[in-house]
């Protein structure tokens, strides 16, 4: 299967057609259910400090870590690349169920749960720190963020943070953001205190996901609830540009930007696609359709390739970045939710959550096969799979560089 972006125009048309879309918006409890509202090819990583990362020094955001390579943001992201820091780390899968208010635990090698953590109201995701030292569950009803050793995988006390639906962390390393959903606020907290240090008020309703620019200068965030699209200065830790996407009812999910870095994919679970977007210009975006419920977006270990979850079908798009063309679509063995999760340190499991269907579903990354499907609690969203390769993180399940 190949499709290309859609013009704007061709899509309004194309869509027209597919008026049967929109009663998938019109389905609450098959929303991002927040409880708020019923590529470029493969090249060997340039060492830090050769002349090919120069660039990157000089443009990018101050105190952030050069890219290993100008034309591959996720080029530390390679099997085996651990940071000393994690390496010893037990390879595990956290997954957050919202409506059992638990943290399943799952030992990647045998598919077997192993544990089940006690945590606050509605756990929405499992969040890597930026310094990769601590998980941080965001308990969205609770108030609350508990965090999870991921050495010893202990608990530790819950800290005091409002409305915290999804947890991202500037390049830097200096701020954690979090997605402050019913709040329509965008705050801005010390990454290790969590001390509220400035907020932005957003008029867009359901911010959820993010992803920063190559140069970490800026980071684009997706509003459910609105259909909108914001633009945000990472330094000013402002809002510098907002945008209605050209679909009636659209719902933004998940964002992540291009191995090169010059657009970002947005899905949308009511548009049934991506939106592919130039993040510099902000112009409006084109449009790939990919699957009914059009949710995660997760890059292959060597950056060729996306994996895209189709939560309302069942099945998983695989996204050629060379190509600009999907390539493939795997169909989970008597259908289920994919949502969100991540892909396994040596690239050859895509783990995601079963939304509706209170398990976690194993994928291998080369045939599509179901490796397992595991029962967890009810409403599995934001899982993590941890460790992975990358020196820092920039939240959400896992986003690493």
């Amino acid at each position: 299967m190949h499709a290309h972006p859609t013009p704007v125009p061709a899509l309004r048309r194309a869509l027209v057609a597919g008026c049967c879309l929109l009663a998938l918006a019109a389905c609450g409890t098959r929303g991002e259910d927040h409880g708020h509202a019923a590529g470029g090819t493969t090249k060997a990583a340039a060492p830090a400090g050769t002349p090919a990362a120069t660039p990157a020094v000089a443009r990018g955001l101050p105190g952030m870590p050069p890219l290993l390579d100008p034309r591959d943001v996720y080029a530390a992201d390679r099997p085996g690349r651990l940071s000393p820091v994690v390496k010893d780390f037990p390879s595990r899968v956290y997954v957050p169920n919202t409506e059992s208010d638990t943290v399943t635990v799952i030992d990647p090698r045998t598919y077997k749960v192993i544990e089940t953590i006690p945590v606050g109201r509605q756990p929405q995701h499992v969040v890597p720190s930026w310094d990769l030292k601590t998980l941080w569950v965001n308990n969205d009803r609770g108030n609350t963020l508990t965090p999870i050793d991921p050495r010893t995988g202990k608990a530790g006390k819950p800290v005091d943070v409002h409305d915290p639906y999804n947890l991202y962390f500037t390049p830097d390393g200096r701020y954690a953001v979090v997605m402050a959903s019913l709040d329509r606020e965008l705050v801005f907290r010390d990454a290790h205190t969590m001390k509220r240090v400035r907020t932005e008020p957003v008029t867009c309703y359901g911010v959820n996901h993010a992803d920063f620019s190559a140069d970490g200068r800026y980071f684009i965030v997706s509003c459910e609830f609105s259909g909108e699209l914001l633009k945000v200065d990472t330094a000013k830790m402002k809002v510098v540009g907002q945008q209605k996407l050209p679909f009636k009812g659209a719902m933004p999910q998940d964002v992540k930007v291009s191995p090169d870095g010059k657009r970002f994919y947005i899905a949308d679970m009511t548009a049934n696609g991506v939106w592919v977007l130039d993040g510099d210009t902000f112009a409006t975006p084109s449009f790939l359709p990919t699957g009914k419920g059009c949710h995660g977006l997760y890059v292959s270990r060597d950056s060729r390739e996306m994996y895209i979850s189709n939560r309302g079908e069942g099945t998983v798009s695989v996204f050629d970045f060379t190509r600009n063309a999907l390539t493939k679509k795997w169909r989970l063995p008597g259908g289920g939710s994919p949502d969100m999760g991540g892909v396994s340190a040596d690239g050859k499991v895509l783990w995601l959550s079963g939304r509706y269907d209170a398990e976690v579903y194993a994928i291998d990354t080369r045939t599509g096969a179901q490796l397992a499907r595991i029962k967890v609690g009810s409403g599995p969203h934001g899982l993590a799979v941890y460790p992975q390769p990358g020196r820092y993180s920039l939240g959400h399940t896992g986003v690493f560089r």
